[in-house]
């Protein structure tokens, strides 16, 4: 008798994708695309500060992403228009057998402007994930963009002693590259904990602004009153800020700060916080 055919293991996953397009229309920017397919939506538009920004908060309605799943997310901000996108609470990317991966595709058309600004990303222990994030920037296009970073849950007394953490991010202007980053955290690895590393602090977050501001205001970034470790640096063409910290909380009210101060220098608004941080 034939012995009976192994039972394949059937994993479920989601394949989520969201293509979104904005375009001035008179003063205000208006949605010109909203395509999705699977778990990946926006909500209604908002203009919190008025017809020229054009708001939309970014919602996976699974709530996590496990080993697997796929997210691909694309975003055209046209000639003049202001885009903002954010989201409603952290990303939580779950323990798996296998990796899970997001993909990031920002294009900004000359004269138009994008704030990317998600809530923090939250890696459990045991978790595969795998970001991707490419920017393309044209003329004078404006770009503000931050990641925020959190492994493990300290306050469950959990620690990322397992499980990847890895991230692509390139940013580009007329095709020349300004920004080109790859990062690679291993569950356990002793840079973790090492000074020359993470320092024993289990978040860590960037903001990057285009454009160059004076001494004066890079010195007040600086002194802001914060309890994370972080510092700025002017390239050419772009401002990066990084710090370490031993709560998301932290590092996100710094990151806060900073785009208080810097969105009028760079992009010529005052800051008015979305209503969905403060739910």
């Amino acid at each position: 008798m034939n012995a009976p055919a192994p039972t394949a293991l059937f994993t479920p996953s989601w394949h989520a994708e969201l293509e979104l397009g904005y375009g001035r229309d008179g003063d205000c920017t208006r949605p010109t695309l909203r395509r999705h397919k699977g778990p990946l939506r926006v909500q209604k538009h908002l203009y919190g500060e008025g017809p020229q920004v054009c708001q939309h908060i970014i919602v996976h309605p699974p709530g996590g992403i496990a080993g697997g799943d796929r997210l691909d997310i694309s975003a055209t901000v046209g000639c003049g228009a202001w885009a903002q996108l954010t989201s409603p609470g952290a990303a939580k990317w779950y323990r798996a057998a296998g990796p899970a991966q997001q993909s990031l595709k920002l294009r900004v058309e000359a004269g138009a402007t994008l704030e990317w600004l998600p809530q923090e990303t939250i890696v459990y222990a045991g978790a595969q994930a795998e970001l991707r994030t490419e920017i393309e920037l044209l003329g004078d296009a404006k770009l503000l963009y931050w990641d925020m970073i959190a492994l493990g849950r300290p306050a469950s007394g959990e620690r990322f002693d397992s499980g990847h953490f890895q991230a692509h991010l390139d940013i580009r202007r007329d095709g020349q590259l300004l920004w080109h980053e790859c990062q690679r955290v291993v569950g356990g690895d002793g840079l973790l904990d090492s000074p020359i590393g993470l320092g024993g602090q289990p978040v860590f977050a960037t903001l990057l602004i285009s454009g160059e501001i004076d001494a004066e205001l890079l010195e007040r970034c600086r002194t802001v009153a914060s309890a994370v470790c972080g510092d700025l640096s002017q390239l050419p063409g772009l401002l990066v800020a990084r710090c370490l910290a031993a709560e998301a909380l932290h590092a996100r009210a710094w990151l806060i700060e900073l785009w208080r101060l810097l969105r009028p220098a760079l992009l010529g608004r005052e800051a008015v916080p979305p209503r969905i941080w403060s739910t």
